[in-house]
């Protein structure tokens, strides 16, 4: 993969965490942010046997979040920090979620369909306006799902990988951080949120 995807993924594996399985957590036993359910269909579609997501290889995770969510959700077709606000939302939210989000900061028909009326909207637009209002509706989104039963606890979380996003492509107000600088809030990880059906809305939990 490019630089670009190689960024990225370096930004996305800083809030991903470790391994961990929170009954509260709807992605289940996750290492590195690759659920136990996603690296079954990988090893099953490698023709590997079925293992535990807990000792995932650095190359098996690579190649996952590439094929699962940079070229699914169209990163690699994406201006500079678009690209990445894309890739990491894609990851935490879902690719379909991810693609109708980034239609509603272009303004286009927000149907879940990477199609060349979008493709067009995004080479046309201005990728910092374009970021910080695809940041604007992220945020609206957690706040949303943080009134759901048990989520409020993963707010901070959300909030502070949203913001660390916004410092990454170049938001103005907010600063890159490091790694050291990783605040997953009130819990030890950063939740995913279920990925939606082309047919539903963005606010669908």
């Amino acid at each position: 993969m490019d630089t670009a995807y190689n960024n990225a993924l370096t930004f996305v594996l800083r809030w991903e965490g470790g391994f961990v399985d929170d009954p509260h957590d709807h992605g289940g036993r996750t290492m590195k942010g690759v659920t136990q359910n996603v690296y079954n269909a990988w090893r099953t579609a490698q023709r590997q046997p079925i293992a535990d997501v807990k000792g995932i290889s650095n190359d098996e995770v690579a190649a996952i979040y590439a094929n699962n969510y940079w070229k699914k959700a169209r990163c690699d077709v994406l201006q500079s920090h678009i690209d990445l606000v894309q890739f990491d939302t894609a990851v935490n939210m879902g690719p379909i979620r991810a693609v109708k989000i980034l239609q509603q900061a272009v303004g286009v028909g927000a149907d879940g369909d990477f199609g060349a009326q979008t493709q067009k909207a995004c080479e046309a637009c201005s990728p910092p306006d374009t970021v910080a209002r695809y940041c604007s509706i992220r945020e609206a989104l957690y706040q949303r799902f943080a009134q759901a039963p048990g989520q409020d606890r993963f707010l901070v979380g959300w909030m502070n990988r949203l913001n660390a996003l916004r410092g990454e492509a170049g938001v103005p107000g907010f600063k890159r951080r490091g790694s050291e600088e990783i605040d997953f809030g009130d819990t030890d990880h950063i939740e995913r949120v279920p990925d939606i059906s082309a047919e539903d809305s963005i606010e669908t939990w």
